[in-house]
């Protein structure tokens, strides 16, 4: 993404100079054809993808100033909704949109509140396609309303509350689009998402680990996390695996999180074959040797490493 100067329009309210992160997630992880449109959506902004066919999630990473942004994540919103179908869905991650998940995250330059701001402008303008309901969460929503809060029961439960008024869409219908769901659309901090791969396939072990180590079970602290069944990548063998979310690394971090991990899976029987980090990081939250001490497969990538890369035309 070379630097080629601001973009002329800008959002009201918005400053030169801010530069933001948008990690949209897709409900597709397998279609090579879909993933590729996504990822030519992105263009110049795009930093990283990430593709899980068991989760059948594909995460982006893009960055760019609020009109960039914010023109990329209307692309991607209509791809997802002409091109992936919830109806035929199966995957072991929760979900209640194509266009799952559509997270604003302040970089260089930007405050909150200017991801606060084009998250809303977001959700104003998808909503008023009338394709899909709207739901704001994390700082954007009212009252920070969390992303579990209207993810409760995936889809068939949203639909439910819908219908019986307990739930309504920030922006948009009142009823979730046939194909496509909702979208939820957010402003945040930077988070890490994390998974550890067990050497299992009881799905049942890796749930009840996910339940002891998370913050709402009175486990870490900003940390949220679930088990379900994966398989490896490099040899397609069934596994099972905590899936996490460091919703603030400085309060819990990474090694902390492995290390309890890894305790609860020796007290099932069981060990940490291999772990992955799901898109970037920050720089802030990395160090030398990570790779050999989560027991990654891959190297970790920070957010300024791609950022800066991909600002200079550099390949990642």
């Amino acid at each position: 993404m070379a630097r080629r100067g601001n973009s002329d329009l800008l959002l009201p309210g918005s400053r030169r100079g801010t530069w933001l992160e948008c990690v949209p997630n897709f409900s597709e992880g397998r279609a090579r054809g879909t993933i590729r449109k996504l990822e030519a959506a992105g263009g110049p902004l795009l930093l990283d993808t990430h593709s899980d066919a068991s989760h059948h999630r594909t995460v982006l990473t893009l960055a760019g100033d609020a009109m960039q942004v914010r023109r990329a994540a209307l692309r991607l919103f209509e791809i997802a909704l002409r091109d992936i179908d919830l109806r035929r869905h199966r995957g072991e991650h929760p979900r209640t949109g194509a266009l799952d998940v559509l997270p604003i995250v302040p970089l260089e330059g930007a405050s909150m509140d200017d991801a606060v701001r084009l998250a809303r402008s977001l959700g104003k303008e998808i909503g008023a396609s009338g394709a899909a309901p709207v739901f704001l969460y994390g700082r954007s929503g009212p009252n920070r309303r969390p992303l579990p809060e209207i993810r409760r029961g995936g889809l068939p439960g949203l639909s439910g509350r819908l219908s019986r008024g307990e739930i309504a869409p920030d922006f948009g219908p009142t009823r979730l689009h046939p194909s496509a769901g909702a979208v939820s659309v957010g402003a945040r901090e930077p988070l890490i998402a994390f998974n550890q791969n067990l050497d299992t396939d009881d799905a049942a072990s890796a749930r009840r680990i996910a339940r002891r180590v998370r913050a709402s079970s009175g486990g870490l602290p900003a940390l949220r996390a679930i088990g379900v069944r994966a398989r490896d990548p490099d040899g397609g063998r069934p596994l099972a695996q905590v899936s996490m979310n460091l919703l603030d690394w400085r309060t819990t971090a990474l090694p902390e999180v492995f290390d309890r991990v890894l305790s609860e899976a020796r007290t099932e029987g069981t060990e940490v074959l291999f772990s992955e980090i799901v898109g970037l990081l920050p720089r802030a939250a990395a160090w030398p040797g990570m790779e050999e001490d989560l027991r990654l497969r891959k190297p970790a990538r920070t957010i300024e490493a791609a950022y800066a890369a991909a600002a200079s035309g550099t390949p990642p």
